[in-house]
């Protein structure tokens, strides 16, 4: 599928040196406390994890490429109630920042767009459970966690990096299968990153969902978020956001699409920012013997777990 370029390698974070360069340039990962992260995200983490939430906030999280944006539109039209003008006219990045990242002074970081905002806010991360600030759990914060299963998140993360100039080369896609498989990927294993998030869930006021469940039956799970935020909708108005949020209606909107940021973070002449938002396409790429390599691994990592994944509808 591609040129071998090489593993993605790592360095040792040194938290507190942001980067301040504006060149196009892949960056390499950098360990913080064990998990690896895009070193741009590692210079500003001392500030991400003393973020202060409020007890209003709602935080989006998601192993990257797992249904992120689809969730932040969902529940942004949940809160306001319908399809507003601001969700038709603001871009999602503004309506529900990404917390921990940092913008290269191209555009602005997370952290900047967060404080700014008034309240309530939507929040989106990426960081796995132990990394999230203790803020959000001393505030008693709602947190919507959605999950996809790890074939269609591989085949989907693999060409995100490649138009993510912004986060290391895929290398082959037999390097990046084992590059996932091992967890040498940004935000880390995706096996400890749904099983963490799964293990707390009754711990905290979290809300785990799926994503083959809101392609399936978009009406329930709509439904089943807003009553998680304690939101009564109409038959209606629920039909309204199923339909604002249907694929292929986010992947020609502006504000939910990418097409606004600029080329210095995502290429999107090399692969959509929303490519196909379908469950199985995992079957495309994968060949026998990467499927039976990929199934050993998923074996043993998900043997002490009840969390299952369906990989197909």
């Amino acid at each position: 599928m591609s040129e071998s370029l090489g593993a993605p390698r790592h360095e040792v974070c040194n938290s507190g040196t942001p980067h301040t360069t504006t060149r196009v340039q892949r960056l390499k990962l950098s360990n913080v406390k064990g998990v690896p992260l895009p070193s741009s995200i590692c210079a500003i983490f001392d500030k991400t994890e003393k973020f202060q939430a409020k007890g209003d906030d709602v935080l989006i999280a998601t192993y990257p490429k797992a249904g992120t944006t689809w969730m932040i539109e969902i529940v942004d039209s949940i809160r306001q109630g319908g399809i507003t003008k601001e969700i038709k006219t603001i871009p999602s990045h503004e309506r529900a920042p990404y917390l921990e990242f940092n913008g290269l002074n191209v555009i602005s970081t997370g952290l900047d767009l967060l404080e700014a905002m008034p309240s309530p806010r939507l929040v989106k991360t990426h960081l796995p459970f132990q990394l999230v600030p203790q803020s959000f759990w001393d505030k008693g914060c709602k947190v919507i966690y959605v999950a996809r299963n790890a074939k269609d998140v591989l085949v989907s993360f693999y060409f995100f990096h490649k138009m993510n100039v912004r986060l290391p080369e895929t290398g082959t896609w037999d390097d990046f299968i084992e590059s996932f498989l091992s967890g040498n990927v940004a935000f880390g294993s995706w096996f400890d990153h749904v099983t963490g998030w799964w293990d707390v869930r009754e711990k905290h006021q979290i809300l785990y969902v799926f994503y083959e469940d809101i392609l399936q039956d978009p009406m329930r799970e709509v439904e089943r978020v807003a009553h998680f935020l304690g939101h009564t909708l109409d038959k209606v108005t629920i039909q309204e956001i199923v339909k604002h949020t249907a694929f292929d209606m986010m992947k020609d909107n502006p504000m939910t699409n990418a097409s606004i940021f600029p080329t210095s973070i995502l290429d999107l002449s090399i692969s959509p920012f929303m490519r196909k938002g379908q469950v199985g396409d995992w079957k495309n790429y994968f060949t026998v013997a990467q499927n039976e390599r990929f199934e050993e691994e998923y074996r043993r990592r998900m043997a002490e777990t009840s969390l299952r994944f369906r990989t197909e509808l």
